[in-house]
């Protein structure tokens, strides 16, 4: 890609990587401004594909966010996270290793090596009443095998339900939780989280604020329970749902190298951080960012609620640790 007065003037070149969801991108140098044509064409590809994979791209923290920045605001790195990178308070670093050296041995001992905030299938912070809309996840360091990275597309699984399930679970809210979990003890990290609840109910069927598809919006990372249904009755929609957007047709898989960079639609999709990294002394650091997201909308037109906490925005909310 060419680039005149320091802006793109060739449109990326999309190339789709899997049957429903995925899309390498090339002829692009995120760490230039795009210009408004090629900002268009990633956000179309964005909509289209769910999330878009770049190589070889040369971003620090100040690369990444100002890309980001072209494709609307930005948050606080994270909720729960009080030490971003000086002057960079919109990045959020990914490594076991910083947590371990805040928060103590005692953390590494209840999480293991942990290479992501939460290791099982999530949408980015859905406890809170406006998740974000697009996440950008640049890897700086990763070890030589392992680390991989799984996205689903949650239209698709939607979509994959039969009729009379699509119809019924759209009438259904859900409430998504992070912290506030009784009995919870543990160490300065997990005391922070309880402190700072933040809690939503969305629908379970969300339709997209661009595109006008609908999708799942449920996650087995933070949805704690579905509205109005008995405790068996609500694990056995959401096994039901958590299984469907699971399948592997739905999916794509990543293979991170230094340089690489994720960029997906929170609103339309899961993603499955490595488990396979956690018996091993290896290194992983990524950093991501994420865009201020609007308030989910069901079916019926119907926004999410906010239960506790405040909406995730630019700024952050001062957190306390109590004991």
């Amino acid at each position: 890609m060419s680039v005149e007065g320091g802006t793109h003037t060739q449109a990326p070149v999309v190339r789709r990587v899997a049957g429903h969801i995925g899309a390498d991108v090339a002829g692009v140098d995120l760490a230039a401004p795009l210009g408004d044509q090629a900002v268009r064409t990633l956000t179309e590809a964005l909509h289209r594909h769910k999330v878009l994979f770049f190589r070889d791209q040369r971003l620090d923290h100040a690369a990444q966010v100002a890309f980001g920045r072209q494709f609307g605001e930005l948050t606080h790195a994270h909720p729960h996270e009080d030490a971003p990178p000086e002057d960079q308070p919109e990045i959020l670093t990914i490594d076991p290793r910083r947590y371990t050296a805040k928060y103590g041995e005692e953390f590494r001992a209840e999480q293991r090596r942990r290479y992501s905030y939460y290791a099982g299938w999530h949408t980015d912070v859905t406890a809170s009443v406006n998740p974000p809309a697009a996440s950008i996840l640049r890897a700086e360091v990763v070890p030589e095998f392992g680390g991989d990275t799984t996205w689903t597309n949650l239209v698709a699984a939607y979509q994959g339900l039969s009729e009379p399930v699509r119809a019924f679970v759209s009438t259904l809210r859900a409430v998504h939780r992070f912290g506030g979990e009784e009995g919870v003890r543990g160490d300065r990290y997990r005391r922070r989280i309880e402190d700072n609840l933040l809690l939503a109910e969305h629908p379970v069927v969300r339709v997209h604020p661009v595109t006008g598809e609908h999708g799942l919006f449920v996650n087995p990372g933070f949805t704690s329970h579905v509205v109005g249904l008995a405790p068996r009755e609500s694990k056995a929609v959401l096994d039901l749902l958590y299984a469907e957007l699971a399948r592997p047709e739905y999916t794509v898989r990543f293979r991170w190298e230094p340089g690489s960079v994720a960029f997906w639609d929170n609103r339309a999709t899961a993603h499955l951080a490595p488990t396979d990294l956690d018996h091993l002394d290896v290194r992983r650091t990524l950093h991501r960012i994420t865009l201020v997201g609007d308030v989910p909308v069901g079916p019926d037109g119907r926004e999410s609620d906010l239960l506790a906490g405040t909406p995730f925005t630019a700024t952050r909310t001062e957190v306390v640790v109590s004991g």
